[in-house]
């Protein structure tokens, strides 16, 4: 399980990926539109911005962009950036030798481990933001799409108790 943190900052950055031909948007603007509270907010931009995921202006104009174009940026990118090393369980990502646990070298679950570790970061990996402002792209689409005219006075099609 991620930490909050590293969840608003990926909510951040794909804010910042939906607006990225765009000027640069206010913290106040991602908080807003994103459902993060400012001031932790603030912190989590400040981190991205070490990581060289986004840039800032300063003065009345300014605000955050992205450093990235949205298809050159992953998502794996950015939760490594906050979590740091990824992993299912501890042992994954420990090869130190002095390991203390009583399995170590002979553990039956760790193939199985190491496979769910590859697969996470597999997809993490390889999921762009553009793929995401896609995929949203497309549920608006398809949503709009289901929502067809509908005469004066029609009731949705809803079922009754009997």
């Amino acid at each position: 399980m991620y930490s909050r943190k590293c969840q608003y900052a990926l909510r951040a950055v794909f804010e910042l990926a939906s607006r990225y031909d765009g000027p640069p948007v206010k913290a106040s603007e991602i908080a807003r539109s994103q459902a993060v509270p400012l001031r932790f907010l603030e912190v989590i931009l400040n981190r991205l911005k070490q990581g060289k995921f986004v840039k800032s202006t300063r003065g009345r104009e300014g605000g955050y962009r992205l450093a990235r174009s949205p298809g050159d940026l992953t998502v794996g990118e950015v939760i490594r950036h906050i979590e740091g090393q990824l992993a299912p369980v501890e042992c994954v990502l420990d090869t130190d030798e002095s390991n203390d646990c009583p399995f170590y070298g002979s553990c039956v679950f760790l193939p199985m481990w190491e496979e769910v570790d590859k697969a996470l970061a597999d997809v993490y990996d390889k999921t762009t933001f553009f793929d995401l402002l896609e995929r949203r792209r497309k549920a608006v689409s398809e949503k709009a799409g289901s929502k067809g005219p509908r005469k004066k006075g029609a009731t949705k099609n809803v079922r009754k108790r009997p």
